[in-house]
């Protein structure tokens, strides 16, 4: 499984490896690790994720960690490899003690929240995700300059991966959160789906048009009211994956975790186009 880590100023905030496609699918967003290992150990281990070797850059961030316990980059890129292998607790772990050894660093926030997500932490994952909304609306003149600063910069974050099964093997599915929808049909959060060796064959938005959601507002105002809107699904293929699918609309609130649901029951029972038949 071959995969590259995205490192720059405004790449997709993957506390992961992934492939470098996903920044522009995903709009500009803010990079989760840093581009400078601690060590031959680290760059070791940081080979083994180019690689798309995540079980054996664990082991080489472990053993790190065994004789530098404090080493905060070898933390939190074993934060990485844990959610690489879909190892939530022990990703907490790795991101706590990251976050312990460096409380202001932005990279280590967009990892530890999709470490929460992971682990099945809800609370904790909001939080966090408060957290970081905090930060990208905190004024220049914050206390926390450096974090504030990227996450200005940022339009939104991953805030979990997650497998799901499609044609008898296993996909992954990379869910974006935007700090503001984006775009003219205003995206509020993009799942990318990946075949087994990493390549995004699919992607599905959940997005809520602003000039549509004045119509149905005045039709149901109370519901309006409430803080519903009206949003929509729907999937597309990327490069040379053609095709586009409006899979349904409803009225709601933008609540993450059951557009989480939708979005499984749709891979599920409607595979993407772009995945092929392993």
């Amino acid at each position: 499984m071959k995969r590259t880590l995205l490192l720059g100023t405004l790449l997709l905030a993957l506390p992961l490896a992934a492939q470098t496609g996903a920044a522009s699918a995903a709009g500009a967003v803010a990079p989760a690790t840093t581009p400078a290992p601690a060590g031959p150990g680290v760059a070791a281990g940081l080979a083994a994720l180019h690689g798309g070797q995540s079980r054996q850059a664990l082991a080489d961030f472990q053993q790190v960690l065994a004789s530098d316990s404090s080493n905060a980059a070898a933390n939190l890129y074993a934060a990485t490899a844990a959610l690489e292998l879909y190892e939530g607790q022990l990703a907490v772990q790795y991101a706590e003690k990251a976050r312990q050894l460096d409380p202001h660093d932005w990279k280590v926030d967009t990892t530890l929240v999709a470490a929460y997500a992971a682990a099945g932490m809800k609370q904790q994952r909001d939080d966090l995700r408060a957290q970081l909304r905090a930060l990208h609306t905190a004024p220049a003149a914050s206390s926390e300059v450096a974090n504030a600063r990227d996450a200005r910069l940022a339009s939104g974050f991953l805030l979990e991966m997650f497998p799901v099964q499609l044609h008898n093997a296993q996909y992954q599915v990379d869910a974006i959160e935007y700090f503001e929808p984006m775009g003219t049909l205003r995206t509020y959060y993009r799942f990318l789906v990946r075949q087994p060796d990493g390549r995004r064959v699919w992607e599905i938005d959940v997005q809520s048009n602003d000039f549509d959601e004045q119509s149905w507002a005045h039709v149901r105002p109370a519901e309006a009211a409430q803080g519903e809107r009206q949003f929509q699904i729907t999937g597309h293929g990327n490069g040379s994956q053609a095709g586009e699918v409006d899979y349904r609309m409803f009225s709601g609130k933008p609540d993450y975790d059951a557009f989480r649901a939708m979005v499984v029951n749709l891979l599920e029972t409607q595979p993407p186009p772009g995945a092929s038949e392993q």
